[in-house]
């Protein structure tokens, strides 16, 4: 069976294959800083978590968008959403 980081199918996993291994892994942006010094990927996942959220929920995020941040998380916390959990302003 081939190792799953051996991207290249060379039977080897060099520096660079372990580097994109340790990238897939990582679960979470602390993480990420932690290893790398950057947030990598997760970057834009705030904006990204919000839509899918605010959607569940029922809010219109181009709404949210407009509203100042005080009406916006009380709209978060009405909805059932930690408005710490998004970074907005």
């Amino acid at each position: 069976m081939r190792d799953w980081m051996d991207l290249n199918g060379d039977g080897e996993i060099d520096s660079s294959e372990m580097m994109f291994a340790e990238e897939m892994l990582c679960t979470s942006r602390e993480e990420h800083e932690a290893l790398f010094g950057d947030a990598g990927d997760f970057e834009d996942d705030t904006k990204d978590d919000l839509e899918i959220d605010a959607m569940a929920a029922g809010l219109d995020i181009g709404e949210l968008e407009l509203m100042d941040s005080d009406d916006r998380a009380e709209a978060l916390e009405e909805a059932g959403l930690d408005p710490d959990d998004y970074d907005l302003d």
